[in-house]
């Protein structure tokens, strides 16, 4: 099936919404007074109309099943398909209707919450070495190489910084810049408050460290590119298609859909985020799920570049982090607040808003144009979880990602193609982490969550200096 490429507009459209989304998720636009239809998030609106697939309608087979149309899924199918193989990847709703097309679309290095001093703490150095390669410079990599063998414009932009809202942070910040040059990362700098002056214009912060090698990207243009490019090595999708159920048989591994199954024989990929539990024995369940939130601006009253002068991402380092970056059309998006339960929009767009003005106090008139929540997952030991099944058809399963996994994903679904293929360890490595259970994380997230973040925000009235981020 031949497809178009995602492009992006030069400003946004008033677009409902065509992507199918979870009941628990909503999408709010400024003066969309339509209740039965939900208006596009920023990302949909920003990009031409594209490409609807049909559901699944009858038995077919494969040699590998994706189960999920986000970026991990999307990437694991084209470099699976890349290398020759028959591929079907299947979407219960629409492609980036889930966390890949939603999130804050900023590229931080690191395994998930898993940063360069977890991994020399709980690693060999030169293990640790290995994967924060393969979780940094690797992993933007893979995005720049894909962008250029496919000719995609997903507004990549190089370089982040990560704030601190307290002067007693700047130690582990620069703990942070040291482990990642003992692992041979060189592409950090800490800068203090007045270094900070030419990067963000906002009285709020103390210093930051200056990272040259993430930046920040349109997710659901990249998202879309990755499913350009699988449809382009004869890659066939189905949205509308959830998997039910799935069975080990003498023939492969058998995925039952609503509109037929799906017998794939040499491998099957779950690609599904928080709901991979579903799949998984009980005492497996490791991962915790939560609401976040992200809104984007009217254009602002001056321009963005008086802002944030390099336009680098932030993130700052208060418990509930804020993040933002300038967008087209002198928009600035803004993102943050970690919810056990769905908030509203309005709660939700009050507190951005909030937030907006302090961390900008001379923006007097900005208003939102969009906001939208969106669900990610963690872990307790802050790495995403990666494992392989022993069946003859071995399945594959990620999640945990703790909002921090845009660039991840894309390199670990190589990782999966690699592993399939028989090329390399890559993801052997991954596999090898250790988790630990979470008994009944899913059904309590809405009480846990809430009481973990009052019992750290007494912590750090007592403490401010520690530093503690979600």
């Amino acid at each position: 099936m031949l497809i178009s490429k995602p492009t992006l507009l030069n400003d946004v459209s008033n677009a409902e919404s065509l992507l199918v989304s979870n009941p628990r998720l909503w999408n709010w636009r400024q003066g969309h007074l339509n209740e039965a239809v939900a208006p596009a998030t920023y990302y949909e609106a920003s990009l031409a109309p594209w490409t609807r697939f049909d559901p699944l309608q009858a038995d077919t087979q494969c040699d590998v099943l994706v189960v999920g149309g986000g970026l991990l899924g999307a990437s694991t199918a084209l470099h699976l398909a890349r290398s020759g193989l028959d591929v079907v990847l299947v979407e219960k709703d629409s492609i980036g209707s889930a966390a890949s097309g939603r999130n804050g679309g900023q590229l931080t290095p690191g395994l998930a919450r898993w940063e360069a001093a977890d991994m020399i703490a709980h690693l060999p150095l030169d293990e640790a070495r290995r994967l924060w390669r393969f979780a940094s410079h690797e992993a933007m990599d893979l995005l720049d190489q894909i962008a250029q063998d496919y000719e995609l414009d997903f507004d990549r932009r190089r370089g982040h910084l990560t704030a601190a809202i307290h002067a007693g942070h700047m130690g582990a910040l620069v703990e942070g810049a040291d482990a990642r040059r003992y692992l041979g990362d060189t592409s950090v700098e800490v800068v203090g408050s007045y270094e900070l002056e030419q990067e963000i214009r906002s009285p709020l912060y103390h210093g930051a460290v200056v990272d040259t090698l993430g930046g920040q990207l349109h997710p659901l243009a990249l998202l879309r590119g990755l499913v350009y490019g699988l449809a382009q090595h004869g890659g066939r999708v189905y949205e509308g298609s959830p998997v039910e159920e799935i069975e080990q048989t003498e023939k492969g591994a058998l995925a039952i859909t609503p509109g037929g199954t799906i017998l794939a024989r040499q491998a099957l990929v779950l690609a599904v985020h928080d709901t991979t539990s579903q799949f998984l024995p009980t005492q497996s369940n490791t991962t915790v799920p939560f609401y976040t939130y992200v809104g984007v601006t009217e254009p602002l009253e001056c321009p963005v570049s008086e802002l944030l002068p390099t336009d680098r991402a932030v993130y700052d380092t208060q418990f509930q982090i804020d993040y933002y970056r300038a967008v087209r059309q002198n928009r600035l998006l803004f993102g943050g607040q970690g919810t056990g339960t769905s908030w509203s929009p309005e709660r939700i767009n009050d507190y951005l808003l909030d937030r907006i003005q302090t961390v900008f106090p001379q923006l007097e008139q900005v208003q939102l144009d969009f906001s939208w929540s969106g669900i990610s997952d963690f872990t307790l030991n802050g790495a995403t979880d990666s494992r392989k099944t022993e069946d003859a058809v071995p399945v594959y399963m990620v999640h945990g990602w703790s909002g921090h996994g845009v660039a991840q994903t894309v390199r670990i679904g190589k990782a999966i193609s690699d592993d399939v293929m028989g090329r390399n360890e890559d993801f052997a490595m991954l596999t090898d982490i250790t988790h630990r259970s979470i008994p009944l994380g899913h059904q309590l997230s809405g009480l846990a969550i809430p009481v973990v973040k009052a019992a750290i925000g007494m912590m750090s009235a007592v403490n401010p200096g520690r530093l503690v981020s979600f």
